[in-house]
């Protein structure tokens, strides 16, 4: 007799259950950033090849032979981090140099091929489970050994960088955040539209809802607004900076206990940083104003944590706790996460300053911006499109909060038609609305405080 009917719509109800639980098991975004707001301290793991050559960005062609940590021992890891009072770890899966530490079939690069032949991952993981914390894990775009980077991503390389983050969020449990690191930097240049922000966003979340997903490099965009980020960053070593008077962003700020990222052989005689400074200066500060802190403990070539190391951690739990959950965070928009549209089209605009012309507000470059002639009363600006397109978002990122008033409008078969037309005084002004089709943007303003200085003009087509 044929199984198959009958096999087949098992099959379906298992699908739809499954979907279901799935569906209902997810959290809203707002209560998973306050979740990770109210976690507070943590401990960044930057464990990997590096670890071997004495320098963070090693040479991607090392041979895995190098990874021998002959007394791995996560436990310690995530013991100590108990005795600093953090709630939870996160680990350097793959850095920079492509050497993933789990068991993955999407490359020979991997720890299994090590003399160690241990999935890192999985010991991480389990270990800081049963210590009663959180697990968070960090994965890199760049890849130097497999040339994932600048000027060569092919779709072959989207699709290993899928596979590999399938494996980690389907092997390891829940996982409370992915860390994206080496994507839209200045350092990197793999853009979003080179390997597509929105598809990876929205894999992880088909994969694990209730992951909160990061890029560390988000600190190019405004304090005031989520661009491609669950949370805002901000790595301190890199000279970013969160306010401590008036962030009001969920947001998650990084640096090492040691000099560098990665155990140098100096480490173990070395001063690590003051654990008083370390209370006083940032988990208190970045507590207070929405900001999770995670401090970088890097173990040594035995795979175990310094005695230094471990000696201010203890120092740092003597001091400080997490007095639990932290204020109610405001009410959020949802990341913006596609690709912008308006990026580098041609665009024009009312009589503007002669450095400071139309191009500056959409070149990808906050830091740039049009600005209008002070002597015009009601400036406006305009993105071209060389043809209809659908869109249903626009972001006006301004230099300083100026404009109040104004009017966004979109051209559709040579008429304009308006998408908004109010008070708006927020230096982000992000609009969402039912998909629409036009050639040309705009926005017309009709009073600003001071001189209007657009610094991005974005327009996405959000899937929804």
């Amino acid at each position: 007799m044929n199984k198959r009917p009958t096999n087949y719509l098992l099959l379906c109800i298992f699908t739809l259950l499954t979907f279901t639980i799935k569906a209902q098991d997810k959290l809203p975004l707002q209560q998973l950033q306050q979740q990770f707001v109210d976690l507070r301290f943590g401990m960044f793991i930057h464990f990997n090849i590096p670890t071997y050559m004495d320098q963070d960005w090693p040479d991607p062609e090392a041979s895995p032979s190098l990874f021998n940590p002959t007394k791995l021992n996560c436990d310690q890891w995530a013991k100590a981090a108990k005795s600093a009072n953090m709630s939870y770890g996160c680990l350097t899966t793959k850095h920079h140099s492509g050497f993933c530490i789990w068991d993955t079939k999407t490359t020979d690069y991997n720890v299994m091929n090590s003399p160690l032949k241990r999935d890192v991952v999985k010991e991480f993981t389990d270990a800081f489970r049963a210590n009663g914390l959180k697990v968070m894990l960090y994965y890199s775009i760049l890849d130097t050994h497999h040339k994932i980077r600048p000027h060569s991503i092919t779709q072959k390389d989207v699709e290993m960088i899928k596979a590999q983050l399938r494996e980690l969020l389907t092997n390891y449990g829940p996982i409370s955040a992915l860390i994206i690191d080496g994507w839209d930097a200045p350092w990197s240049r793999i853009s979003y539209d080179d390997v597509p922000f929105e598809e990876i966003y929205n894999l992880v979340k088909s994969l694990q809802p209730n992951c909160v997903m990061m890029d560390l490099n988000g600190a190019k965009y405004p304090a005031e607004g989520l661009y491609y980020t669950d949370i805002k960053t901000y790595e301190m070593g890199a000279g970013q900076r969160i306010s401590k008077e008036y962030n009001r962003m969920p947001a998650l700020a990084c640096l090492p206990i040691n000099g560098s990222w990665f155990w140098k052989t100096n480490d173990p005689t070395s001063p690590v940083k003051d654990p008083v400074k370390l209370v006083n200066d940032y988990i208190i500060p970045f507590n207070k104003v929405d900001c999770n802190f995670i401090l970088n403990v890097s173990p040594n070539r035995d795979g175990l944590i310094d005695d230094n190391a471990l000696a201010a951690l203890s120092s740092i739990g003597k001091i400080w706790k997490n007095d639990g959950p932290a204020p109610q965070l405001p009410v959020i928009e949802p990341p913006i996460i596609s690709s912008n549209l308006a990026k580098n089209q041609p665009s024009n605009s009312s009589w503007s300053d002669d450095m400071n012309i139309m191009d500056f507000a959409n070149d990808d470059d906050f830091t740039t911006s049009w600005v209008s002639n002070p002597t015009v009363k009601q400036p406006w600006y305009e993105i071209d499109f060389d043809r209809d397109k659908a869109f249903n978002a626009i972001a006006i990122a301004e230099e300083k909060a100026n404009i109040t008033n104004y009017r966004l409008e979109y051209c559709e078969n040579g008429v304009w038609k308006t998408l908004f037309d109010g008070e708006n005084g927020k230096r982000i002004k992000l609009h969402r609305f039912n998909r629409v089709w036009g050639n040309k943007v705009r926005i017309q303003i009709g009073k600003a405080d001071h001189q209007v200085s657009i610094a991005e003009f974005g327009v996405y087509n959000e899937r929804r």
